[in-house]
């Protein structure tokens, strides 16, 4: 769940540190955690703090309920365990 910034003098890239997960290509089960945080990074590197801040509060609100989150935040658990479509739409309705 880890997002990372590669920032230069004229360019930034941001992004999941674990990178890309082609493996799961399509089946809706990764956790998206790391690339919204990174995208909250860019936010913010892009001035847009307050932007940043209310994506950062909506993945926190999700993770903590634990109704809407991916298998990995849930091991043993099937209860609230949802897809990588469904944790993201979750976490859009908390912005």
């Amino acid at each position: 769940m880890a997002a990372g910034a590669n920032i230069g003098e004229d360019i930034a890239l941001f992004e999941a540190v674990h990178g890309s997960a082609p493996k799961y290509k399509g089946q809706n089960k990764v956790n998206p955690t790391a690339l919204l945080l990174a995208a909250g990074l860019m936010l913010d590197y892009l001035g847009e703090q307050a932007a940043a801040e209310k994506l950062d509060k909506a993945i926190a609100e999700v993770i903590r309920e634990g109704k809407a989150v991916t298998y990995d935040l849930k091991p043993g658990k099937t209860e609230g365990v949802v897809g990588t479509r469904e944790m993201g739409e979750a976490i859009k309705s908390k912005l």
